[in-house]
């Protein structure tokens, strides 16, 4: 069994679009394209190349596919483990809409996309890393599909823009099991799923109760 793990790089108001450019992503007139760059730093890089090393495939949305087939084929420097395993490695590619897939080692799943990426979820072989794609994570978070979060906060706020956890996700708790920080403020933390999210109540001068989910009434 693959694990699918999500990396992503979040505002303190969890925004994660257009991190990179002006013109990445401008979808709903969005005008803080590029917000992330003013914090990059090598130690960043670092841990990016290091996550990378672990990939086993990578599972990307039609706009991000675009954006990396467009931009990573040109950097040819084997020294280069991102772009050494992004140009090699196969990529799955959710879309509806793409036809011809240029890009060396890409592969176009179409039809229910929550069953292909379960189907491929089932096969032996290092992680699938899913990177950007805002409108397939809605998907896979919908369907339950995502085993690792590895998120980096920067300390800005935006106020506007996709985030990454939209109106279908479903409730679900996680363990931090890694934090790490960068030399701009950036942090990153990695949480695993744990399962389903516990309830509780507390009341002043009374113990904690907490409550499983699908506990029967009074049992």
């Amino acid at each position: 069994m693959r694990k699918l793990v999500v990396g992503t790089f979040l505002t303190l108001d969890g925004v994660m679009q257009a991190p990179g450019g002006p013109d990445e992503d401008r979808d709903g007139g969005f005008p803080h394209g590029g917000w992330l760059v003013p914090y990059f730093d090598e130690a960043l890089v670092a841990i990016m190349t290091e996550w990378t090393r672990r990939a086993g495939a990578f599972l990307l949305g039609r706009r991000t596919y675009e954006i990396f087939a467009a931009s990573w084929p040109k950097s040819t420097d084997p020294a280069d483990e991102i772009a050494t395993a992004l140009n090699t490695r196969p990529k799955f590619v959710a879309s509806r809409t793409l036809h011809d897939l240029a890009w060396n080692n890409s592969v176009l799943l179409g039809g229910d996309i929550a069953e292909a990426v379960g189907r491929l979820k089932a096969q032996d072989g290092d992680e699938i890393q899913v990177h950007g794609s805002s409108r397939l994570l809605q998907t896979l978070l919908e369907h339950d599909l995502v085993d690792t979060l590895r998120l980096w906060h920067f300390p800005v706020v935006l106020g506007s823009g996709k985030r990454l956890f939209g109106e279908g996700t479903l409730p679900r708790s996680w363990r931090l099991v890694d934090r790490q920080r960068s030399t701009t403020g950036a942090v990153l933390q990695v949480y695993e799923r744990v399962g389903d999210v516990r309830y509780g109540e507390v009341e002043v001068g009374q113990e904690t109760v907490i409550f499983e989910p699908g506990a029967a009434a009074g049992g």
